[in-house]
């Protein structure tokens, strides 16, 4: 049975979704910033900084040199715009997201799946959890070692672990939510009350029906073309509710059900998607990065097998310990190992590994992105180190371009 999208329009599809092949905007600012989010639905955050943090990264990939500032204001700030919390893994979202959370929160507090031991905590240290909320509502938002009246697991009200996961408790179920970041990424919990603005907790939240298809259809728009899986996998959502939603979203009219080339699952058109049109784009992304964390979903796109090594022992890594896969035009092209050398001003290339889809311009082309990197990051120079079977050519582009 003929295909209702090639492979090369499922591809292009995605990437219009995700915000590629637009011309960034000249001096990128909160608004667009915001913006961003909104087309994206959520954004991946994550503590390793051995580069930038990785929630960083997808703004800069999409906008160019934004201020990094501005992100943290949007984020943490007096006027914030967004809130954390555990939608694709921790994450942020536009405040509008909020309320389409508070199904996970109470199943959170109901011990639904795999929230039992969160349950299990918060009703086995009633007094204790008492204790904590007073403190925050009493002192305003405090971080967990602000809270704590003692060293690390030697008194106090309690030791460090056991205090730390109360706090997350408190986080997951709602009942606290995150304030700042200060320090190295600390995270300052607050009261809800104390961090969100009124409107947002006074309007009726929807219920979990209404609240999973609007997830659902956030994650449809931010893909183009998805299947069953990756709609599930964006927000996390449970396997059976995704089902029952999709099923009514189809019935709806939001997601028309269509065949791709070469992918095995049946697949979902998002009603917000538009005609498949080249993509040119020339972007580094985070291994958190949206239009690849979902590996299956990458490698049915790209025909590259995405891995994260981080965890991975040194001796048997393949491409490096924190690595960027390259995205030119339509295609990924290449994987770079990078850290920020912020004493020396170097963003090191510790190792370049080519793809099958490079060409004889991709050299330029990374080099360049690198040139990008290194000034957004305040880095003078990039330097390559010789690991990988890019990194001489590479190594020749960066020099002819300093």
């Amino acid at each position: 049975m003929k295909a209702d999208f090639s492979a090369r329009q499922a591809r292009r599809l995605a990437l219009a979704a995700q915000g590629f092949g637009r011309a960034p905007p000249a001096s990128p600012g909160r608004s667009d910033l915001l913006k961003l989010v909104r087309r994206l639905g959520v954004v991946q955050m994550d503590s390793v900084n051995v580069l930038a943090r990785s929630h960083y990264l997808p703004f800069h990939s999409r906008l160019g040199a934004y201020p990094r500032d501005a992100l943290e204001n949007l984020a943490w700030g007096a006027r914030p715009g967004l809130f954390e919390y555990w939608m694709h893994e921790a994450s942020l979202a536009s405040l509008e997201v909020q309320p389409l959370m508070r199904w996970r929160m109470e199943d959170a507090r109901a011990g639904v799946g795999v929230w039992r031991g969160v349950a299990a905590f918060l009703r086995t240290h009633g007094d204790f959890i008492n204790r904590v909320l007073a403190a925050i509502r009493d002192r305003g938002p405090l971080s967990a070692a602000e809270l704590g009246l003692g060293a690390r697991g030697a008194g106090g009200w309690w030791g460090w672990s056991e205090g730390k996961r109360a706090l997350e408790c408190l986080f997951w179920t709602g009942r606290l939510t995150t304030a700042s970041r200060q320090g190295a990424f600390e995270r300052v919990y607050g009261l809800p009350e104390q961090v969100h603005p009124p409107s947002l907790l006074t309007a009726p939240p929807p219920d979990r029906g209404e609240a999973q298809r609007a997830l659902l259809q956030i994650a449809a728009r931010a893909q183009g073309v998805a299947t069953e899986a990756d709609l599930r996998d964006y927000f996390r959502m449970p396997a059976a509710d995704t089902r029952l939603r999709v099923a009514e979203l189809v019935e709806a009219g939001e997601l028309t059900p269509v065949r791709v080339e070469g992918w095995r699952a049946q697949a979902y058109l998002s009603s917000a998607a538009g005609a498949p049109r080249p993509v040119s784009a020339e972007a580094l992304l985070s291994p958190f990065d949206n239009l690849i964390w979902f590996r299956d979903r990458a490698e049915r796109l790209f025909n590259v097998r995405i891995r994260l090594e981080i965890y991975t022992p040194a001796p048997r890594r393949v491409h490096g310990y924190y690595v960027l896969p390259f995205l030119e035009g339509e295609a990924i092209t290449a994987r770079v190992d990078l850290k920020a050398d912020r004493r020396a001003g170097r963003l090191r290339v510790q190792a370049a590994h080519a793809e099958p889809s490079a060409g004889p311009q991709t050299p330029e082309a990374l080099a360049r992105a690198l040139g990008r990197m290194a000034s957004w990051l305040g880095l003078e120079a990039v330097e390559v180190e010789p690991r990988g079977d890019l990194a001489g050519r590479l190594a020749g582009e960066v020099a002819r371009l300093d």
